[in-house]
């Protein structure tokens, strides 16, 4: 798509997905106040039924498709699931499952090794008890605990992933010492994204500089410490970069992401975008959805963009960063993700980031109470939008 005065657009050549990010269902017994499905769950009830996502499975694969995440919401509260599974297996794909363990027991760890499940990820919300609890909304580490040791038991790589912010940052230490107890052998420290509930409860979440300063210090430490037994990896959120990311590999490029409702989107945030129409794959297969549909080919390549990126050096290495991102903060997707110094409006982030500094620590700010996910709180906010 070319913009107004610019040279005629190059046709872009479209390679097929190799990600696929299967969204089984936004329903979760957790209520995490950092979580990144739409703020408006309760308005999407309207599940794909098992032949449904067996159709997307077979169709995505004919693509080329080979990785094959299963996610949610909670993944484990589809019955069906063992079914996916076994099904993405004679398919040929490479699967994960991306779960808090809510749902799972030894017996069902076992079916799913028995279907084919190559991979097993589980969230925790802090290194203890009390805080795990708390954020997540419902009493799940004892029962997390276990089920980390029945998928080490079963065989699996044990991979956990715990999500930081300003609430359990200063934990971090506490955290990998957790997962050398457990045996990890991959630890993933997921800096919170602030999108969905996530952007909404950002004042609280942020972390503070000292804090990430002592995050990365530790992270780095456990690394060295841990070569060769344990890997862990460590990303510095985005509102402290310079730079922004290179947004999901790049828009279209690489992951297709099925949500529960049958919706194809090139992130699991993009709805939210104005103007774009996402295709629904009851109606249209993947083929044309990844290959054809305009909402897919909106932000693929580089000549969507506007200045300062459409001129920048560095826009081949980031493309622009986050769409979604840049939406949120500036009204606009085809601007620049302001995280990056170039942006016009990069003042957008760090008066964000300079207000937490000033304000963390005081009682009266750190009081204000998080907004936990739920369907509750879900028909709240889609009522008073």
């Amino acid at each position: 798509m070319s913009m107004a005065g610019s040279a005629p657009v190059s046709p872009i050549a479209v390679k097929p997905p190799l990600w696929l990010l299967a969204e089984l269902t936004y329903a979760c017994p957790l209520q995490c106040p950092y979580c990144s499905n739409p703020m408006e769950i309760a308005k999407y009830k309207n599940e794909l039924s098992t032949e449904d996502w067996f159709r997307v499975l077979q169709q995505a694969r004919k693509m080329g498709a080979t990785q094959l995440g299963f996610s949610g919401g909670e993944p484990l509260i589809r019955r069906d699931l063992e079914q996916l599974i076994a099904e993405a297996r004679r398919l040929g794909f490479y699967t994960n499952l991306i779960t808090s363990g809510v749902g799972m027991d030894e017996n069902r760890v076992r079916a799913f090794k028995e279907a084919g499940l190559d991979h097993i990820q589980v969230s925790f919300q802090a290194s203890t008890e009390e805080l795990n609890n708390f954020i997540a909304g419902t009493d799940a580490f004892e029962h997390k605990m276990e089920m980390a040791r029945q998928v080490k038991k079963q065989g699996y790589p044990m991979v956990l992933c715990f999500v930081l912010h300003r609430k359990n940052e200063d934990q971090i230490r506490d955290i990998l010492d957790l997962a050398v107890a457990l045996e990890a052998d991959y630890v993933e420290l997921a800096t919170t994204q602030y999108y969905g509930w996530a952007y909404h409860n950002r004042e609280q979440l942020l972390p503070t500089r000292a804090q990430l300063a002592h995050a990365e210090m530790v992270a780095k430490e456990y690394q060295e410490k841990m070569k060769g037994r344990m890997k862990i990896y460590y990303v510095i959120p985005d509102y402290y970069e310079t730079r922004p990311k290179r947004c999901m590999d790049g828009w279209g490029s690489v992951f297709l992401t099925i949500a529960p409702d049958g919706t194809a989107l090139p992130c699991h945030a993009a709805r939210q975008l104005p103007g774009l129409e996402f295709p629904n794959v009851r109606e249209k297969d993947v083929a044309w959805i990844w290959n054809e549909s305009p909402a897919f080919g909106r932000f693929r390549g580089l000549d969507w963009m506007k200045e300062p990126c459409r001129s920048c050096p560095e826009k081949e290495k980031d493309l622009g960063g986050c769409r979604c991102q840049a939406y949120m903060l500036t009204g606009d997707a085809a601007n620049a993700d302001p995280v990056c110094d170039k942006s016009p409006l990069h003042h957008l982030v760090t008066e964000q980031v300079e207000r937490v500094q000033q304000l963390a620590g005081q009682k009266e700010f750190e009081a204000k109470p998080l907004v936990f996910r739920n369907m509750a709180n879900s028909k709240r906010i889609t009522e008073n939008a």
